[in-house]
């Protein structure tokens, strides 16, 4: 049976990491996006194919498309949202006629994570990422000062929230600034203040159903496309699944994500299973998901998160933490090994590990507006995914052989 497609993010040739050390690395294949394009306008083939060409002459393949960003005017239920499905569309037909089959995207509706602390200092020394919810509070009532954030929390995390407000010197208050602002993936360009804040005013008015209902206007345009195309769509979570200044979620938990693939039924209508945004809360029964909609992961992004009880968590190392990550690699041998057996569906999925730790020489290279610096935390992650694979497939091909006797 096949291995998983081992793959890395690679965000361009400024961003520290090269192709030449991806290749180093021994991977299969890259995980990218033409980022040099704005957010709704058409990538052409011609645009693709020379992305394609820089990664194919290092002996990589481009594996994945992480992400084609879905415009706001489509996420909010603009007027004009039609113009930019449209665009999606011609995207998707770009991609596939350079045999670039899987789209990586999300639905989320302000950035496509949100942290507040970028260098998050382990007791290893390694440096990590953390999300506080008291922090997140501090900033939408002191450094955003929004129209009505209050009524968003309750009185404890107000009074909170200034406490530890008021307990942050300048540096302070700038780097939670910085870190909430840190830009899109595949930016170095922090999100202006004003833009975020008009932002989140705009997409406060709109309630979870019509936000919803906004994705499953999207999902049926565009899945059947990409059925004639052979594209798989694999919508991401959303990271953290759980209310943000007050923003509903809707790819957050089972429920969310069994609305979206009912919205259009196809196996071009997918999921990237990312056992960190998924498993950043308790109630989420990561095993479950993968048992339930396996047929429709069509790629893979493990890491861990250590959750704590005042509702902060932080990436842990990719075996530690709060997830049950060898039950997981279990869940997805299984997956595997039912796909190998009926023929159906790609057996390699694609994975990468995700936000690994900095470690080492990769510290000398940070860049505080990217988490692209960070291959040997990565790498370190995927080796141990790949021990663990392999030898839970040994031992279920093994006892599959037995009982076929």
């Amino acid at each position: 049976m096949q291995y998983l497609k081992r793959t890395l993010r690679w965000f361009g040739p400024s961003f520290g990491v090269s192709l030449k050390d991806i290749k180093e690395l021994g991977v299969d294949g890259v995980v990218t996006a033409c980022h040099q394009v704005p957010i709704g306008e058409v990538w052409s083939s011609e645009v693709i194919r020379g992305v394609q060409k820089e990664i194919e002459s290092h002996g990589l393949e481009w594996s994945v498309v992480e992400s084609v960003n879905i415009h706001k005017a489509i996420k909010y239920g603009l007027p004009e949202r039609d113009v930019y499905i449209r665009n999606y569309i011609d995207t998707l037909r770009n991609l596939a006629e350079n045999n670039i089959k899987v789209v990586c995207y999300n639905f989320m509706q302000l950035i496509d994570w949100t942290r507040t602390h970028l260098n998050y200092v382990l007791p290893t020394g390694a440096i990590s990422l953390l999300y506080d919810p008291v922090a997140i509070a501090a900033f939408d009532l002191y450094i955003l000062k929004r129209d009505m954030a209050a009524e968003v929390y309750s009185d404890e995390m107000v009074n909170k929230a200034e406490k530890y407000y008021k307990a942050l010197d300048q540096q302070g208050r700038e780097l939670l600034k910085n870190a909430i602002l840190a830009g899109m993936p595949g930016s170095k360009e922090a999100i202006p203040l004003s833009y975020f804040r008009s932002t989140l005013e705009e997409v406060a008015k709109i309630e979870k159903s019509v936000l919803r209902e906004n994705l499953a206007y999207f999902l049926k345009a565009v899945i059947p496309e990409a059925e004639k195309l052979g594209v798989k769509m694999a919508l991401h979570p959303d990271d953290p699944p759980f209310p943000v200044f007050g923003i509903p979620r809707i790819a957050s938990t089972y429920e969310d994500l069994k609305y979206i693939l009912d919205c259009s039924p196809s196996t071009c209508n997918g999921l990237t299973f990312c056992s960190g945004s998924l498993g950043a809360v308790a109630s989420n029964y990561l095993l479950k998901i993968i048992r339930d909609f396996g047929p429709k992961i069509h790629f893979l992004h493990l890491r861990n998160v250590t959750r704590e009880e005042d509702g902060s968590f932080y990436e842990a190392a990719h075996l530690d933490g709060s997830i049950p990550m060898p039950k997981i690699m279990l869940e997805i041998v299984r997956e595997q090994l039912r796909r190998h057996e009926s023929g159906f569906g790609e057996v390699a999925i694609p994975i990468r590990p995700d936000h690994g730790h900095v470690l080492l020489d990769d510290k000398k290279e940070r860049m505080s507006s990217t988490l692209d610096i960070h291959s040997l935390g990565e790498v370190s992650g995927w080796q141990s995914f790949m021990d663990w694979k392999r030898a839970l497939g040994k031992c279920l091909s093994k006892l599959h052989n037995e009982n076929l006797k």
